[in-house]
């Protein structure tokens, strides 16, 4: 055990220390660097049929957010990329929810692989299965078909998010069941280019209790983001304090 402990302690310092060298070279995030924030409000209506088990995605809520939506690679102009967004819900005492959803397909067999597309309307998942129990979920979202079309570039994203406030549906599913939506995040105004370049998520430390990720794509991942954030000098506890992010909708 302690063999392997060392192992994985070896190859964590390993790929955090290459993600470091590879984000420093290109003096930007390693993975989706191009990108847009906003302030953003999550609503969680809950789960009342079949609940996950964690409550924060079981029990109604309203949360103050911050949302980034990101091209993968970037590629040029109108070409087809991979698409992420990222959600940040603000929560007492202080421990944020990281939500990061990547675009794919929206049927069973597609929702555990990266797709890449043009528009960024359209199914988002967390590719990597989480934990609850001895039971698997992934976490998405989805497009609303009654909101605002986001566009095809991040100009677009930005002008749809000043115009009128486009929505995302949230949702969970098991790996070959139907979406089940939970809640809906809003997209409220723009935040400047500064703001873009110091937000850090960590989608594998920042979870909710109950709700853990699992398998080697999240040991992956996070030795990933922690060299990217180290390349960057970010932190994760951000907004730092006495800088809130501006009031999302009401």
């Amino acid at each position: 055990m302690r063999n392997r402990s060392t192992t994985l302690a070896v190859a964590g310092t390993a790929v955090a220390g290459a993600a470091a060298v590879l984000a420093g070279w290109r003096k930007a995030r390693l993975l989706h660097p191009v990108g847009r924030t906003f302030t953003a409000e999550v609503t969680i209506w809950g789960t009342p049929d079949r609940p996950t088990g964690v409550r924060l995605l079981d029990d109604p809520g309203r949360y103050r957010a911050t949302a980034r939506l990101s091209q993968g690679v970037p590629t040029p102009g109108a070409w087809p990329d991979v698409l992420g967004l990222a959600v940040r819900l603000h929560r007492p005492p202080g421990r944020p929810f990281d939500l990061l959803v990547s675009s794919s397909g929206a049927a069973p067999v597609l929702r555990h692989l990266p797709l890449p597309r043009r528009r960024f309307a359209g199914t988002y998942s967390t590719i990597m299965p989480y934990r609850v129990g001895r039971r698997r979920l992934w976490l998405a979202a989805l497009a609303d078909p009654d909101s605002v079309d986001l566009g095809r570039n991040l100009g677009e994203v930005a002008a749809a998010a000043r115009a009128g406030a486009p929505r995302l549906v949230l949702a969970t599913a098991s790996a070959t069941g139907p979406w089940r939506p939970f809640g809906q995040v809003t997209l409220g105004d723009p935040l400047d280019a500064r703001t873009d370049a110091a937000i850090a998520f960590d989608p594998v430390g920042n979870l909710p209790p109950g709700l853990r990720a699992a398998g080697p794509v999240a040991w992956l991942r996070e030795q990933t983001y922690a060299g990217s954030r180290r390349a960057r000098g970010a932190s994760t506890r951000w907004p730092p304090p006495g800088r809130p992010p501006r009031r999302p909708l009401s």
